[in-house]
């Protein structure tokens, strides 16, 4: 049998879905139990649904997959270096990181977030949209 892929969520989907509610492309893969978060992701999204009140949400996050992180440093700065060389400027840290994760892991990636889109022509890694 094998393994169903997962779809790590960043954080600018869930902030979209959060807003707009209108992602079925993500209803449907939550249904599907294919989403998977990480620390980071939490760390972003967490603080800001606690101050508005929003329990149930962070309920229901929380009983996502969490797919341990195992930072690389030298990874990161050579993926860094590739981005500067390629001219994909002002890429942060923890876009990195998820970037890393995704590679690592072989994980598919659902993002708004542009400068995933700019590194994908350097990188192989999957993205999809919502």
């Amino acid at each position: 049998m094998s393994k169903k892929y997962q779809v790590l969520v960043d954080s600018s989907i869930w902030i979209d879905f959060f807003r707009n509610g209108n992602s079925s492309r993500l209803e449907d893969l939550i249904n599907e139990d294919l989403v998977c978060t990480n620390e980071l992701i939490l760390t972003e999204l967490l603080p800001s649904l606690e101050q508005l009140g929003h329990q149930e949400v962070i309920e229901s996050l929380l009983h996502l997959q969490r797919i341990p992180l195992n930072i690389d440093w030298d990874i990161i700065r050579k993926y860094q270096l590739s981005n500067l060389k390629s001219g994909i400027n002002k890429v942060g840290i923890p876009d990195l990181i998820i970037l890393q994760q995704v590679i690592q892991e072989k994980l598919t990636l659902m993002t708004l977030d542009k400068h995933f889109h700019l590194m994908q022509q350097t990188f192989q890694f999957d993205i999809i949209e919502s």
